[in-house]
């Protein structure tokens, strides 16, 4: 019965999509966003839609949000 529970939410994993890896810390995360050209990296906090933070890129101020997959967006 405990083989056929973890098969079955193995199952409904894979079909979602949904890793099963552990969350960045924030020093992960910011260390990502500096990777992708960003600096200045500030007001980190964790929403429904993602982690949202405020940077600098090319001078200028922009809101981003990192979503589960680790994919760094631009918000307007």
């Amino acid at each position: 019965m405990r083989i056929r529970t973890i098969l079955q939410a193995s199952l409904i994993l894979a079909l979602t999509g949904v890793s099963a890896a552990r969350a960045l810390t924030q020093d992960e995360l910011v260390a990502r966003i500096k990777a992708a050209g960003y600096t200045e990296v500030s007001d980190i906090k964790s929403t429904a839609e993602g982690t949202v933070a405020k940077a600098i890129k090319n001078g200028k101020q922009v809101r981003l949000v990192v979503d589960s997959s680790g994919q760094i967006k631009e918000r307007n």
